[in-house]
């Protein structure tokens, strides 16, 4: 699928992607819900999934935040840059390891709700003009909501179809 490029875009996209990976975590069987996965990856089940993807919503409301109240947030995440990301996202991992599956996902609900509120929130300008708001360097906040929803919801799915193999009917 195309990157956004348009507010609509975004919204379409985080929406039908959010609920396709939805779709694909109800369709996996219970003994593939809580099993490892039989491949080496960072995230070792689909609640490490799920964890990872809450985590950077969080993060993505955090630059936002700081960004919007004038200063400059610290990308990704304090102590890390961006060539650091690996350390960063095994951090994570290891911050959810004592977090369930039901908890995860109400939290992703609930931090991918408040990520589409907060696009309802701004202009197509505000969204996709690059450099509209200083915190966000060169780029767009838009290319950063991006990035933390339908383009990361896309790599959750790629990962899931791996848990059910070839033969997945995963959409």
């Amino acid at each position: 699928m195309p990157r956004p490029n348009t507010k609509a875009e975004l919204l379409s996209a985080s929406r039908d992607r959010f609920a396709r990976l939805n779709l694909a975590i109800d369709a996996l069987s219970p003994t593939q819900i809580k099993a490892s996965f039989p491949f080496e990856h960072r995230d070792k089940n689909v609640r490490d999934v799920l964890a990872h993807l809450h985590a950077w919503h969080e993060m993505m409301f955090d630059w936002y935040n700081t960004g919007m109240a004038g200063s400059k947030p610290e990308m990704p995440a304090k102590g890390y840059t961006w060539r650091t990301t690996p350390e960063l996202n095994a951090a994570i991992w290891e911050k959810y390891q004592r977090t369930s599956l039901p908890s995860v996902r109400k939290r992703l609900d609930a931090s991918h709700e408040a990520l589409m509120q907060l696009i309802l929130q701004h202009t197509n300008d505000e969204l996709f003009t690059k450099c509209f708001y200083t915190w966000t360097g060169t780029t767009s906040l838009g290319s950063y909501l991006v990035s933390a929803t339908a383009s990361h919801y896309d790599w959750a799915l790629k990962i899931l179809k791996r848990v059910c193999g070839s033969g997945a009917k995963l959409q």
